[in-house]
Formats: structure tokens, C-alpha cells, sequence
């Protein structure tokens, strides 16, 4: 009966209208059915729905959206983060650097956070501030930023200290493992969050170690202890469904990350080649290509209404990730250090289709430019170090300058930590370094801040101090640029993360970025000779040389002290020595004199190395180009041709001219103490070298054949601590006249010093009271130095009654393992670091470089940061330790505690623009009275 039948009959039989109801309704829901899935298509025609249609349906249209946050995140009112009970905090009479506006804008005001998120920046009104109970901070006009955001940690996955038991950052169960998740191995109890925390670090990228092609999943977490203490609680964003939940397929997915690496590491891992790793990548890829085409292919009939014989979605747990990856739901972080590398996996992303968001390492991007833009999906980021470099191959022709370079061709710059290679706190450092090379202010601050947040694809909520971003800030005690500055306090989420902060004052010249020199002709020649420059001196004179300008002479006295004089505006060197000084009208006619403008600049006392392999090595895991380690009697048999008692004396192996020698001696640090290289308790007979010199057969390039003995002791080593104190006994007691004993003999009458690395307290308990024994036997006074010494602090005052003395290196300690546990760590955890501590005991200092897990043979490019470090030391000691001091530490304490003497004012550094310990001034002459000649670059 059709429709107008029905509304002339007044009376209808209601059997059959509700018969016809069904009909029409099957009609319509045929017509919606082929409306919504299509037209008919023969055989495969289906009315049968599958159960679940709709979820199916959901997955299918959501399977190519690309994450994003959602629409109306900076409207929300508290985070999803917020921890009950946090107050509201107003920081008031702030200078606050955004990280808006490529990073050049800076305000002066204030910052309102509730709820976990920044609710106002810059004017608040009262509206906002009387709606809530809130708590005061008066900054007092001190910078305050966003968080520190470090794009490259292994922080929780290799938990500090180390042991065996926590060892879980890299699998070495396959080549190609996308399927494995750091969060998986995220330990809470790692040492690292609490002191990555007081340098500033507030989120952090865990990725899994570079062992494998593909190690695996990495996952972003906020470093702030939560109260729920899981692993989980500690993640930002985590992927939807990663805790077994459905997925909400009607709303955009989250970020993922996906770790990958090439080039030596998983070469060497997996016994292959560079050939090896790329064809394992496009095998996998390839593999993930066919299921995304099979998935594509289903949700295609899916969508069309093909409903007949579709069976179930294709999936394979273990190529989830990588067809994410190919649908553009991951960012692919590589670690890759060369051009070979770096070209060699752009060409893999090309060929399937993903983009990669940034190079980790990627020492050598800077060199290869127009690869990084020609990439598919745009130019990557580049994660580097400042001057990290030369321990393998791939680091070889890393450049100071890479980040300058990089940014002038409008790339991507991010400096990261590779926690614990470079410490995750001292991430800052990094930026302050890059910045001192040339990166500008503003964009070294967003290397570690906004630049690192947006790559990683959580620019909407930290990397900014912006309303509606996540509440995680730092109040600085000077400008971040400014060297040693610290935070005073640090939220994340809105909580505060210190009780009771100790903050050292700091002068106002650290209230401003520094002005830091021009390195504009380093900078041309580094990609003229494609991160090979000539290092070597441009002017080499034993002629007289006069310094225009100075500012400061500090000299040397021949106890080792060292003092500035009164202010002497021009100096006279010839020969390498200092033979006058005064001002304009004094100044004496020299003919034939070179002349060098200081532009305010300083003179002073050239640095000392003690505690790398400096002069024994090119690149430390590269074992042609090094002296090698020595044998160990306690740890394997020795050569009888060589004996068991033999010490290895380090000038018969030493190297002149390698890059890291040539580049300390650019950054001030004219000689080095040097002890053969080992592994186990015996090292051997150091040596004092000038780092300026060409070969060992030059003048004045030996200042010392043999210094001292030198020994470890640690609870590391295959034999007991026990098995090695009693070895040190026997040779110190019983040693005779016999020339294989040479140096244990000449140690326990006191010739010279016996030089141990030791880092644990009890240990050195134990050595202190060997000395004690080894003096009552001989009669004499032994000379002993502990070199390491993270734990110190906690006998400073036994250490200094027993006249021993310590030289830190690291000079800023961590918890690399068991034995260094209980550092000092300094401000902002502590009032004190440990080179103050142990000074303020009587204890003579000195200082090392820093060093990759305390090793020696890792530390040599860190010799040119010994200005920096000594300069460390005295502004966070809140003045207990002077210039001179600090200057001591970094040259003639180290003199006296490993038996060398230079003599007074032989070696000085001049810098231009400020002094050795300023951030503004640049190294341009050395001057040798050893040599005879003054260095000029």
C-alpha cells in the first residue's frame, strides 16, 4: 500500500501497518547501509555486518591522522599532571626569557601557575591572582626560563650508580628491534633524576642504547617524583592504549619516538658493516610496507561496505611500530655521527616515505648541510655536543662550531647530554659552550628548551613559558648563558623541587649573557678543511713580543702561590719570558718587536693537565692510533721478558701534535702530567710534557722524564680491594735497590709521590693507613695524592692531617658507580661543591678534566675546558675559593701533588677581551720560558 492509500483511509487494519512499519524500516536501513558503504559489487555484496563493525570502521579512518594535541588543550584549567595539594605559585618581578619569538623575547614581570599549568605571564591582573590562594616568590628581578628539555637521555635506563643488576639500556638479541620500549626499564630509583633536576632538567627524551640498528621505543618523561612512584606516572603523553586501554581512535594520536643508530655501533656489535646495518633497516621497512599495504587494502573494502570474507585487521605485534613509523605516527631520532651515515639513511627515509626528526651525535652534520634540507618531510634536527669528541672514529672531525654553522644555514640545533656520557644536570653547559663558539643567545637557550620540545612534538605544552603551557620553570641565581649559573629553584608540574635550596651569589657580570669572542676565521677555515683545521700556532718568535691593553698580570711565586700585580697596562716577553712590565709612557722601545692588543685582556700562569691520556692517544677507542693499555700483574700473566714488577713508563710512548694536545693548548693549558693508560691497579711511571711542542726531541718538550707512580685501587676490579692493598703493602715494605723495582723504591723513601685513583672514602681510609705503616717502616715522609676522590669530602679533614693531597676528576663529581655514591654535590643540593669542601680542610687541590665514566682515555677533549672548570669552582664556592685559588688548582697544585716543577713564571696564556676564567675572553698567545718562544694563534 503506498503512502497516499494510507492517508485517505481514515481506518487501517494495525496487523498490517505494523508489518508495513518493519518494511519500511528494512528499507531504509538497506538504503543507509548502501548510502554509507557503497553500491553493490556483485558477489561480494553483504548485508551481514561483522560484530564490532563500528570500532573497525574507527581504526580504518583514524589509521593515516597524524598526531596532534587536542583543539582546546591551552583551554584547559589544570593539567593532566597535577598532583593534589600543590598550591598556586606567583613569581613576581621576574626577567623572563619565553622562548617565543625564535627566542629574542624576554620579559619583565610575572608568572601565575595553578593547577600544574601557567595560568598568566608578564601583567596579572588581580582578578586572576584574588580566585586563588596562592604562594609568593619575589625573583627579585633573576632570569627564570622554561625547564631544560634534554632530546637524548639515558637517565633510568642506565641508572646511576651502575651495576650489573640495572644494566638496561641496550638488548643484544637482534639487529633490528623496533618492538622493545625503554619504558619498559624506566628505574625510578636512578640516582641521576635528583641531580639532573638541580641543574634544570625537567623532561627528558629515554631513548634505549645504540647497540642496535634499532634499539627500540623511547618514551618522553618528567623528571619530578610522583606520588604514585611507578614508572609509568613519570610519562609525558605516553602513546594512548600503552597501558592496555582501548584507543580512542575518534580523537588524534600521540607522539611516539622510535630509537635508531648507524655507522660503529652496531657494526661493531653485530660483527657487520655500515652495509650490513642499512640493508637490515630496508629489510625491516620493507616488511612493514607489505602489512601496511595489506591493512590499507582492508580498510579500504572495510570502508566501501566489502564486508564479505574481510576477515579479521592485519597486524603483527612485532611491525606495529615500524608501520606507525611509515603512517607518520613516530619520530625517528638516528643516531649518526657521519656524512656516510647521515646521506645513507636519508636515502632510506626517502625510499620509504618517513620523515626523521633529528640526527643525534651527528658530528659531522654540520659538513653536509643541503643533505639535511633535501630530506624527505624537511630537514631534520641535529642533537650534538659542543666539544665532546675524538673517543672514536666518527667523532674525529667533530668542530666546536658545528652549532654555529648549522644555525647560519637556517638548521635545527638542539645540544644534548647522551646522559651519563655528559651529565643530563651539566646539559646547560652544553648550550653555554655552543654559545661561547658562536651560537646566539637566543637560539642556544632554545637548543635545550623550545627547539628540542617542538621537534620532539610537544611544543604546545613545555619548551615555553607561555599561558597554558605546562608549569615547569626555572629561577636562575645568574643569566643560564653565564658560567656555573645555577638554579635557585625549579618547578615542575607547579612543584617546587627544592626545600631548601643553597644558592652562591654571583657577580653581576653573570646577570647578562656573555658578549663571547669572534671565532669568524675558526669558523672559515673549520669547513674550508672540512673539520680538520691547522691548530698549530700561526706565529711561532723568540724574538720580544709586547702585549698591548692588559688589564691583570698574574704571576707565580716559587712556592707555587700565585698573585695578580697591580694593573700594568703593556707586557714585555722575549725568549718566552716575562722581563717587564708597566705602563704607556714606560713602555721601552723594542726593535723589531711584535706587538699583540690584549683589548683589555689578562696574562697569567698557563694551566697544567693531570688525568687523561693527553700525549698517548689520538682517538681513544681507536687502538692504532694510541699507546695501548698496560698488562696488569693482578689481572693476567705478563711477558716474561718484560717482568712481572716492570712499571711502564709513559714518555716512552708519548705522541706530539694530536688534535686534543693541540686544542688544550689553545684553550691555556701549556704542559700535561701524564701516566700510562690501564684498566687494572698498576699504571706506571707518569711523564711531564709541553703540549706546544712538535716532537719528544725538541727543547723543552720532556720537563720531566718520570713524575710519579702511579696506581688504582677499586672495588671494579677482578681482584679483591684487599688482594690490591696488600700488592701496594709488599712493594712499598719490601721494595730493594733492584732496577725492576725502580719507582716503588723511590715512593716509600719519599722521592716521589705515589699517585693513586681511588673514589671510594673507605678505601682511601685504608690507604691512609698504608702510609701511616709505610712511614713508621722507613722512617720517611711518603708523598701520596689520590686522583678521583668523588667520595673525598667525607675524610677531608684525615686526608689533610695525613698530608695527602686530591686531584678531582671529574672536577664536578657524580655517581658514575658504587664507589663514587656518595658525592658532595653542590649548589643548589649542598653548600658546597667538593673542591671547596676539601680546601676549606687544609686539603691541597687540584683539579682533572671532566671524563666519560671516569676513564682516563676518554677525557683528553675535556682538557680544554680546564679554564672553564676552575672558574667553576670559585664562583660556586660563594667565595671561599679566590681566583688564586682556583688558578692554583689548575696549575701549581697539580705540579706539587704529582712531583713536577715548571719553575715561577716559565709558562703563561694570554687571552683577549678578559681574563682566563671569562666566557668573553679568547686564548691568543702562549709563552714558554721552558722553550724559549712565545705561541701566537
Amino acid at each position: 500500500m503506498d503512502s497516499k492509500a494510507t492517508t485517505v483511509q481514515p481506518q487501517v487494519d494495525r496487523t498490517r501497518l505494523g508489518r508495513r512499519s518493519v518494511a519500511v524500516a528494512l528499507v531504509l536501513l538497506f538504503t543507509l547501509n548502501f548510502v554509507v558503504f557503497g553500491s553493490f559489487h556483485g558477489s561480494e555484496q553483504s548485508t551481514t555486518l561483522p560484530p564490532h563493525f563500528d570500532k573497525i570502521l574507527s581504526r580504518c579512518r583514524a589509521l593515516n591522522v597524524t598526531p596532534a594535541p587536542p583543539p582546546s588543550f591551552h583551554l584547559r584549567t589544570q593539567s593532566d599532571r597535577f598532583q593534589k595539594g600543590t598550591r598556586a605559585v606567583l613569581v613576581k618581578n621576574a626577567t623572563i626569557w619565553t622562548g617565543r619569538v625564535d627566542g629574542l623575547e624576554v620579559l619583565k614581570g610575572d608568572i601565575f601557575m595553578n593547577g600544574g599549568i601557567i595560568v598568566a605571564v608578564g601583567v596579572i591582573e588581580k582578578s586572576v591572582l584574588s580566585a586563588h590562594e596562592h604562594d609568593t616568590i619575589d625573583a627579585e628581578g633573576a632570569w627564570v626560563t622554561p625547564g631544560i628539555v634534554d632530546m637524548h637521555s639515558h637517565l633510568a635506563v642506565g641508572p646511576s650508580p651502575e651495576l650489573r643488576g640495572a644494566a638496561d639500556s641496550n638488548s643484544h638479541k637482534g639487529l633490528v628491534l623496533p618492538f622493545l620500549r625503554s619504558l619498559d626499564s624506566l628505574n625510578t630509583h636512578d640516582d641521576g633524576f635528583a641531580l639532573a633536576v638541580a641543574g634544570g632538567v625537567t623532561t627528558s627524551l629515554i631513548l634505549p642504547g645504540s647497540a642496535n640498528a634499532m634499539g627500540g621505543q623511547a618514551f618522553v618523561m618528567k623528571l619530578r617524583p610522583t606520588e604514585e612512584r611507578s614508572s609509568m606516572s613519570l610519562l609525558l603523553e605516553p602513546p594512548y592504549g600503552i597501558n592496555g586501554s582501548d584507543v580512542d581512535y575518534t580523537i588524534p594520536p600521540r607522539w611516539r619516538h622510535m630509537k635508531h643508530a648507524c655507522g660503529e655501533n652496531p657494526a661493531r656489535v653485530y660483527q657487520g658493516t655500515r652495509m650490513d646495518t642499512v640493508w637490515s633497516l630496508r629489510k625491516a621497512y620493507d616488511e612493514a610496507r607489505t602489512m601496511k599495504k595489506a591493512q590499507d587494502e582492508y580498510c579500504a573494502k572495510a570502508l566501501s561496505g566489502r564486508w564479505a570474507g574481510l576477515g579479521s585487521f592485519p597486524s603483527e605485534l612485532a611491525l606495529e611500530a615500524l608501520v606507525d613509523i611509515l603512517r607518520g605516527k613516530f619520530k625517528v631520532h638516528t643516531h649518526c655521527y657521519e656524512a656516510v651515515d647521515i646521506d645513507a639513511f636519508s636515502r632510506l627515509s626517502a625510499e620509504m616515505q618517513f620523515p626523521v626528526a633529528s640526527y643525534h651525535h651527528a658530528h659531522e652534520s654540520y659538513l653536509v648541510p643541503q643533505v639535511l634540507k633535501n630530506s624527505y618531510g624537511g630537514a631534520p634536527g641535529s642533537a650534538i655536543f659542543s666539544t665532546f669528541s675524538r673517543y672514536k672514529r666518527e667523532s674525529y672531525r667533530h668542530s666546536e662550531f658545528a652549532a654555529k654553522i648549522l644555525a647560519d644555514n637556517g638548521l635545527k640545533v638542539v645540544m644534548k647530554s647522551d646522559h651519563s656520557a655528559i651529565v643530563s644536570r651539566y646539559l646547560v653547559h652544553e648550550a653555554r659552550i655552543a654559545h661561547y663558539y658562536g651560537l646566539s643567545s637566543s637560539l642556544a637557550l632554545a637548543s635545550v628548551t623550545s627547539t628540542p620540545s617542538q621537534i620532539m612534538g610537544l611544543g604546545h605544552r613545555i619548551g615555553f613559558v607561555k599561558q597554558g603551557y605546562d608549569a615547569d620553570i626555572i629561577l636562575w641565581d645568574s643569566h643560564p648563558l653565564s658560567l656555573g649559573a645555577t638554579p635557585s629553584q625549579v618547578y615542575i608540574d607547579g612543584v617546587p623541587q627544592f626545600k631548601k635550596p643553597y644558592v652562591s651569589p654571583k657577580p653581576v657580570s653573570s646577570q647578562r649573557a656573555p658578549k663571547t669572542p669572534d671565532f669568524s676565521k675558526e669558523v672559515r677555515d673549520t669547513i674550508t678543511h672540512e673539520g680538520l683545521p691547522p691548530l698549530e700556532p700561526t706565529t711561532r718568535t723568540s724574538g720580544p713580543v709586547v702585549f698591548l691593553n692588559v688589564s691583570q698580570l698574574w704571576v707565580r711565586e716559587g712556592t707555587g702561590d700565585i698573585r695578580m700585580t697591580e694593573v700594568a697596562a703593556n707586557v714585555l716577553f722575549k725568549d718566552g719570558e716575562l722581563v717587564w712590565s708597566g705602563s704607556d709612557d714606560e713602555l721601552p722601545f723594542v726593535e723589531g718587536a711584535t706587538t699583540v692588543d690584549l683589548q683589555g685582556g689578562s696574562i697569567s700562569p698557563a694551566l697544567v693537565s693531570a688525568g687523561s691520556a693527553l700525549g698517548l692517544q689520538e682517538i681513544a677507542m681507536e687502538p692504532s692510533t694510541a699507546d695501548g693499555l698496560v698488562f696488569d700483574p693482578l689481572a693476567m700473566d705478563i711477558p716474561r721478558i718484560l717482568g712481572e714488577r716492570t712499571l711502564i713508563r709513559a714518555v716512552d710512548g708519548l705522541q706530539f701534535g694530536t688534535r686534543d694536545a693541540l686544542l688544550a693548548y689553545r684553550g691555556g693549558v701549556a704542559t700535561a702530567v701524564t701516566a700510562p693508560a690501564g684498566e687494572g691497579v698498576f699504571r706506571g711511571l707518569s711523564t711531564f710534557i709541553s703540549l706546544g711542542s712538535r716532537n719528544s726531541l725538541e727543547k723543552g718538550a720532556l720537563l720531566q722524564q718520570i713524575a710519579a707512580v702511579h696506581v688504582a685501587v677499586s672495588l671494579q676490579f677482578e681482584s679483591s680491594v684487599s688482594t690490591q692493598i696488600a700488592t701496594l703493602r709488599r712493594l712499598l715494605l719490601e721494595s730493594s735497590n733492584d732496577e725492576q723495582e725502580f719507582g716503588f723504591q723511590q715512593t716509600s723513601k719519599g722521592s716521589i709521590p705515589l699517585v693513586i685513583t681511588v673514589d671510594n672514602a673507605d678505601v682511601m681510609a685504608s690507604l691512609l693507613q698504608l702510609k701511616r705503616e709505610v712511614e713508621a717502616h722507613h722512617n720517611k715522609t711518603m708523598k701520596m695524592t689520590f686522583i678521583g676522590g668523588a667520595e673525598a669530602h667525607l675524610l677531608a679533614s684525615e686526608i689533610a692531617s695525613m698530608g695527602v693531597g686530591v686531584i678531582l676528576a671529574p672536577p664536578r663529581s657524580y655517581p658514575y658507580n658504587w664507589e663514587q655514591r656518595r658525592i658532595l654535590a653542590g649548589p643548589p643540593l649542598t653548600a658546597q661543591s667538593s673542591a671547596a669542601w676539601l680546601a676549606s680542610h687544609g686539603v691541597t687541590v687540584g683539579l682533572g678534566p671532566e671524563s666519560i665514566f671516569g676513564q682516563p682515555i676518554m677525557s683528553t677533549w675535556a682538557v680544554r675546558n680546564l679554564r672553564f672548570d676552575m672558574a667553576w669552582v670559585a664562583l660556586e664556592s660563594g667565595g671561599s675559593v679566590s681566583k688564586e685559588d682556583a688558578l692554583a688548582m689548575a696549575s701549581s697544585n697539580i705540579e706539587k701533588l704529582l712531583g713536577v716543577h715548571s719553575g715561577p713564571n716559565s709558562e703563561f696564556v694570554a687571552t683577549q677581551g678578559g681574563d682566563l676564567f671569562s666566557m668573553e675572553s679568547k686564548v691568543v698567545a702562549m709563552m714558554s720560558g721552558k722553550r724559549r718562544v712565545v705561541d701566537i694563534f
